[in-house]
């Protein structure tokens, strides 16, 4: 007969404590011991002295070795390259035994087949209650990605610094080739001329770009010679184009017909009908004719738009030569341009400039230095002749910095200074 009112028992219930509990355990060992071995990284157990007393299974795969090779066998140096060996000696030892522990120092071991493999070590002593120390357990990380990261990087800043140095490298000659070809829109150097005294100075806002300032002295016959000193809208290859082609064009129409304005209206014809279909060119210049003559220099002169020429006399005054009413030269097909006459006696000094000199940014608020302060600047130098006005002036470009933003050209003309007397020249 069966019985219906036995209850059954609740999970657990009349089973041993102990026992369930010792099952845990076991199950938390057996998976504890697991993980050890099959972790991503490598672990080991070395005594005191560096003996190896125990070691997980990846190690071992890394190593390429057996355990009962390893384990009471081998020193945790064995596992080292020579260099990782030196580097354990010298740095790695002496800081665990400072600190009692070092952490992610890259040391190199030696893999099935003697390869090198880079790893990341962290160690750290084991101590007993009272301090002494038992083992130290050491934890390697596989840094072959990020050893191949550091090389990639490595290599790509190479790369960037060889880039950087043909870079500088392609910067130099560029600046030097283009240094030669402004030089090439420039005289090499201002010819002698009987009776009188000429001198220049170019000052090139960027050795990167092309500048469109000009100048020239040059022989018309045996008594009489051309000058002139432009500037060109813009920078650049087409701006040096315009400036080539403005040079030759005056210095050809002078040997045809002398007369400053008639230079300019020819200019002013071929730069028009150049460039009228495309993008319009034009010029800025001052256009003029010196002939010595007994103990002064006539000159006569014509401007399309340019700053008036600047005279210092040799009476520490001086002023400007006024050209009103001059036009752009290129921009219509009819340009009107004014004409001045002046006598230069010896001690005086004609002053061409381009608008970087009175256009460069002074003072903090960065006001123009503009025409008057020119003029005072002037007025103060001595008047010792061209070269010694060239040489305040260069002076004073170098004063203005950062302010100074704009090519500036430099030409000035006069008769040779009467020599001082007391002084040998």
């Amino acid at each position: 007969m069966c019985r219906t009112d036995q209850s059954v028992p609740e999970p657990g219930e009349g089973q041993d404590v102990d026992a369930t509990d010792a099952v845990f355990t076991s199950l938390l060992e057996d998976s504890a011991e697991e993980l050890y071995e099959q972790a991503p990284c490598g672990y080991l157990s070395t005594l005191m002295d560096g003996t190896i007393a125990k070691i997980n299974t990846t190690l071992l795969e890394w190593l390429g070795l057996e355990r009962s090779q390893v384990v009471g066998r081998m020193r945790f140096t064995d596992l080292l390259t020579v260099g990782g060996k030196l580097y354990h000696e010298t740095h790695f030892a002496p800081l665990l035994q400072m600190k009692g522990e070092v952490s992610g120092i890259a040391l190199d071991i030696k893999t099935a087949g003697k390869q090198r493999m880079p790893v990341l070590v962290t160690s750290k002593v084991k101590t007993s209650e009272d301090g002494d120390p038992l083992l130290i357990r050491t934890t390697v990380f596989d840094a072959r990605d990020r050893r191949a990261y550091e090389t990639e990087l490595r290599r790509g800043r190479q790369a960037a610094e060889e880039a950087r140095r043909q870079s500088e490298a392609d910067r130099a000659r560029l600046q030097e080739a283009l240094a030669v070809l402004q030089q090439s829109l420039l005289p090499a150097e201002l010819p002698a001329v009987p009776g009188m005294e000429a001198a220049s100075y170019y000052h090139t806002a960027s050795p990167d770009l092309l500048g469109g300032d000009f100048y020239d002295l040059f022989p018309l016959d045996a008594h009489r010679w051309a000058f002139f000193l432009g500037d060109v809208c813009g920078k650049g290859p087409q701006a040096a184009a315009v400036t080539s082609l403005a040079r030759y064009t005056l210095r050809a129409a002078a040997l045809h017909n002398t007369n400053p304005v008639n230079a300019l209206t020819t200019l002013n014809t071929v730069l028009h009908d150049r460039y009228t279909s495309g993008e319009g060119r034009y010029c800025t210049a001052i256009f003029g004719v010196l002939q010595p003559d007994d103990g002064h220099v006539e000159v006569h002169l014509a401007s399309g738009g340019h700053p008036s020429a600047l005279i210092q006399r040799a009476d520490g005054s001086s002023d400007y030569l006024h050209t009103p009413g001059g036009m752009l030269i290129g921009v219509l097909p009819k340009a009107t341009f004014t004409a001045a006459r002046a006598r230069l006696l010896p001690g005086d000094t004609l002053l061409l400039y381009t608008d970087g000199l009175t256009e460069a940014r002074t003072g903090p608020d960065r006001t123009l230095y503009g025409d008057e302060a020119l003029r005072t600047f002037t007025t103060t130098q001595p008047a010792q002749g061209p070269q010694a006005l060239i040489t305040a002036l260069t002076g004073l470009l170098a004063s203005f910095g950062d302010g100074l933003d704009d090519d500036t050209a430099l030409l000035a003309l006069g008769p040779t200074p009467l020599a001082t007397p007391g002084v040998t020249t």
